[in-house]
This record gives C-alpha cells, structure tokens and sequence, in this order.
C-alpha cells in the first residue's frame, strides 16, 4: 500500500492533538482494563516494524497509533485496517506510521506485543483451584469486553490468512502462557498434580474452552463458564492427562 504524498515526516515533531487522546472508559494501549494494568510486564522481545519502545513525544504517537488500530480492528476487522486511516484517527502524519510499522501486520504485531506488556500479573491465591479460577476469570472479562473482544476475533481471523499476524498472536499467547504458569509448577511442588505436569498445557486447557464459546456460540462469557473452565483443566490435571510422555519409552 504505498503513501500518497508525504505529511509531517518528522516524528519527534508530532503530537497526537486531542482527536487521538484516549478516551474515558475504553481500553488498549496505555489504558487499564480487563486483561491490563500499566506498563513494567515482560513482553515479547520484537525486532520487526513498530517493535521499539520508545519514550517521550515518539511513545505518545506510538500510543495514538495503537489505540487508533485497536479501535479500528475492533470496529471493521483486520481486513479494513487501513494505515491511512488509523494515522488520521490517531491524528498523526501518514508517513510516520507507514515508515515504522509498515504493514497492517505489522501494526498488529505491535499492538498485541503492548497489550501483552499491559496485561495484568498472576494471581495467586495460595491453591491450584484458586488460581486457575482467577486464569479463567480474567480470560473470561477480556474476552467479553465490548472492544476487547471483538479486537481478538478480528486478530485470530488475520491469523488464519496472514503470516505475519499469526507469528504475532503465536507470540501473544506464549508470553501469557509462560506468565501463568509457574501457578501450576507451584502446585506440582505442592503435591496437588502429578511430577512431570506440563504447566504451559494446564494453563492452554484453561483458556481453551473460553475461547470455542467466543468463537462459536452466541452464550455469554460469564462466571459460571470460567469457573466451568478452570474446574474441568484442574480435574484433567489431577488426573494425569497433562504428564508430559517420555515417547521414546518403550521403543
């Protein structure tokens, strides 16, 4: 998609009027909301377009920039994510957003890597049962958030055509994963699993579920299905069905 014109070239010299300010009550880049806090989580180490983590005037842009291709994702799809018109909503210069992010992927690539920043710790409650029911929950709020959810849909959707857009969700949910998963390491130490337990599946097991129902059904995304979900990947765990198999045995 090439840039028609060049407009305000220099971005250290932009500034997000008010047009591309957050707004009240929303979430996304920079802003508290299900699945979000502010800014210190370890995110997925990016080199491609958008990746930098700048600060100062260039991080408000970026900001504006995300917030704009989230709202955007969330309102049309990935299908409609249009550079041109994410710099006009995030009142930034066309050529700024085309040199650092690039592509329409390559802006979801940075979007999901801050909201993975943003996302909120661990929770631990002191049991397996407790924290998966806390894992559940907040998968669960995420997901039936007003722009929340739609915004994941319209990235699983780029994910089954563009490369690049699944490479960023793969990264996405590793950093989750991995963040929620030492709760299960801990009650295998504990002695509430079986040795050998795959933390990283028990945590996938969790979130399975919610994810079909969002994606399939028009049910809500309620209480009872995130306690559902936590309490059928605690069962399945107590029961071996996470074990990592050693598949060479017996050959």
């Amino acid at each position: 998609m090439a840039d028609e014109g060049v407009d305000r070239d220099d971005t250290a010299a932009e500034e997000p009027s008010q047009a591309g300010a957050v707004g009240p009550g929303r979430t996304g880049p920079g802003r508290t909301g299900p699945g979000q806090t502010g800014p210190g989580q370890t995110g997925p180490g990016q080199t491609g377009p958008g990746t930098v983590r700048p600060g100062g005037r260039t991080a408000r842009v970026r900001a504006a920039v995300l917030d704009a291709a989230g709202d955007l994702l969330a309102e049309a799809g990935f299908d409609r994510l249009d550079l041109a018109e994410v710099a006009r909503r995030a009142d930034v210069g066309k050529t700024t957003v085309y040199r650092r992010w690039g592509t329409p992927a390559g802006l979801v690539a940075d979007l999901l890597a801050d909201m993975a920043e943003q996302s909120l710790p661990r929770t631990e409650t002191g049991s397996l049962d407790g924290d998966l029911r806390a894992n559940a929950a907040l998968v669960a709020r995420t997901l039936a958030d007003p722009r929340q959810g739609p915004l994941f849909r319209a990235v699983i959707a780029a994910a089954g055509t563009d490369p690049r857009a699944a490479e960023a969700l793969h990264r996405f949910y590793a950093v989750r994963v991995a963040q929620w998963a030492p709760c299960v390491e801990q009650a295998v130490e504990r002695g509430e699993l079986p040795a050998d337990t795959d933390p990283e599946e028990v945590i996938r097991a969790v979130s399975a579920p919610l994810y079909y129902r969002l994606l399939t059904t028009p049910a809500p995304l309620d209480a009872e299905a995130a306690d559902r979900a936590a309490a059928a990947a605690a069962a399945a765990a107590r029961a071996g069905v996470f074990v990592r198999v050693d598949l060479s045995r017996g050959r």
